[in-house]
């Protein structure tokens, strides 16, 4: 049989959506190719980011996806946050912002779980999945106190809040502490504790597509 320039020694393989060789020495087309890891099959935000990222920086962000992951939910989840926040400071909490910042924070957090365990870590675990939930808030919950820490400062150490500063000052300061600060201190402790304690061991929960 004449060569077709098709076959084992073409490096035509899985990564190309190729499988095993068939005994006439042609190679077998899969159904799927194998999908990248941590991500969702054919549908990749993602990839398709890293994709436009240019040389050599798209490498970096390559071997940091998990963070990158990581990053666009806490984003998300800020969005969350400062929604919350400021809906209840600027209504039915209007004397209380740390209570405001708190239910804020929760629920933000729940967002947090469910963006985070099906995305940002989807092929990390370790634990029963009650389990993890479990280190999941109790985690988030010391993450509270670490996100809530620098609005505390500004507002009953430095007292930038009226009457000793203006009502803007006050606004600036504890949207400063409470929203950029605190966020930032808290994003870094749960990146942390959430990979150190709650989805400690890599490549656990890869998920590989089935043929239909």
């Amino acid at each position: 049989m004449p060569t077709t320039g098709i076959g084992p020694t073409t490096g035509i393989g899985p990564t190309t959506g190729f499988g095993p060789t068939a005994g006439n020495g042609f190679t077998v087309p899969r159904a799927y190719p194998d999908p990248p890891s941590g991500t969702i099959h054919q549908v990749s935000v993602v990839e398709s980011v890293l994709a436009q990222i240019p040389q050599p920086y798209r490498a970096v962000a390559i071997r940091h996806r998990e963070l990158l992951k990581f990053a666009m939910v806490g984003g998300t989840t800020w969005i969350v946050d400062t929604a919350v926040f400021l809906l209840l400071k600027n209504t039915v909490l209007i004397e209380k912002p740390l209570t405001s910042k708190v239910m804020a924070v929760l629920v933000a957090t729940i967002a947090s779980y469910v963006l985070n365990r099906e995305w940002s870590f989807r092929t990390r675990g370790g634990h029963e999945a009650h389990h993890e939930a479990l280190l999941f808030f109790l985690v988030s919950g010391l993450g509270v106190a670490v996100y809530t820490a620098p609005l505390a400062v500004s507002r009953y150490v430095l007292n930038l809040s009226v009457p000793d500063v203006s009502l803007f000052t006050q606004e600036v300061a504890d949207f400063v502490s409470g929203q950029i600060i605190g966020v930032l201190l808290g994003m870094a402790f749960r990146w942390w504790a959430f990979r150190r304690f709650v989805f400690p061991d890599e490549d656990v929960r890869r998920q590989t597509p089935t043929s239909p």
